[in-house]
């Protein structure tokens, strides 16, 4: 460990560094040294990040690199970085590359034989879980669920029975779309922390059964506001298959339909796989056999 005195930035290099979340003053002292010892800084907005610039006392060129961009200005700073510039990668708000652009752009850097220096700080994934009280030995971070219900479902299907908290990022437009499928998926009686605006003056760390999470959103319009993370506990003992909550409608479906008829009737009704339906499926007509012999 070194004694906290300034590096200099070594040319040829490509840091990557974390900025603040929501609250500037959350930046580190090795960012602030870095980012104004580059040559150029490649950030996802220039214009968020020109206000952090500016309110540090920071003048360095900037150079949007975005998901539609990423590529063509990876081959960019690569050749900039054969000059001997000193290239510094920011996101909005976090660690680059973590639901972020920048990943494309280390992969080519680190390829084309260049160093890749990480400068360590904020992340909304780790200030979520250190305040979220959950005992979580294991996570798994699972960023953005799809858009669409039966994909959002086939993911949640994947990881719903695995020992260990998941943590997702969702926006406002979507997260009273999003509850709900995740007690669906899930099991309405596990927990979720909600983190809302981490860091900024209205955060929210709010606990509850994921039952009742949609409900709570939904009674206050600004609860439905800002950027959130939202961490579901691990599953207490072995967890039940993701495809018991559709148990009823397979049932039904199954008293009146061939089996192959009754999956893909109940897929069009819930989004849900038709994989996991057919599973379910197999192990309800088994039952039902049992209990009529």
């Amino acid at each position: 460990m070194t004694r906290g005195e300034p590096l200099p930035a070594v040319e040829g290099t490509l840091y990557v560094v974390a900025t603040p979340i929501g609250n500037l003053r959350d930046i580190t002292l090795r960012a602030l040294d870095i980012l104004r010892q580059v040559d150029v800084v490649a950030a996802e907005d220039t214009r968020v990040t020109g206000v952090l610039l500016a309110h540090h006392g920071i003048r360095v060129p900037l150079l949007s690199l975005n998901e539609h961009n990423e590529k063509r200005r990876a081959a960019e700073l690569v050749g900039l970085l054969s000059d001997g510039k000193r290239v510094a990668l920011v996101t909005d708000a976090g660690t680059p590359a973590i639901s972020d652009p920048g990943a494309a752009l280390v992969r080519a850097v680190a390829d084309a034989g260049f160093a890749v220096a990480p400068v360590p700080g904020p992340s909304a994934v780790v200030a979520a879980l250190s305040a979220s009280g959950l005992s979580a030995g294991h996570w798994m971070f699972c960023g953005f669920l799809p858009a669409s219900a039966a994909a959002r479902r086939a993911a949640l299907d994947a990881v719903a029975a695995l020992p260990a908290a998941l943590v997702f990022y969702e926006a406002p437009h979507r997260v009273l779309a999003t509850l709900p499928a995740l007690a669906a998926a899930l099991g309405a009686a596990r927990e979720i922390v909600i983190a809302r605006e981490l860091t900024k003056r209205f955060e929210t760390i709010h606990r509850c059964a994921l039952g009742a999470a949609a409900e709570w959103v939904a009674a206050d319009a600004d609860r439905q506001r800002g950027e959130f993370v939202l961490i579901v506990a691990a599953p207490e003992g072995r967890a039940a298959p993701a495809a018991d909550a559709h148990d009823a409608t397979l049932s039904l479906l199954l008293a009146e339909l061939p089996l192959a008829r009754a999956v893909k009737v109940a897929a069009a009704l819930t989004g849900a796989s038709k994989n996991s339906l057919y599973e379910r499926a197999l192990v309800l007509k088994a039952a039902s056999e049992a209990r009529t012999r």
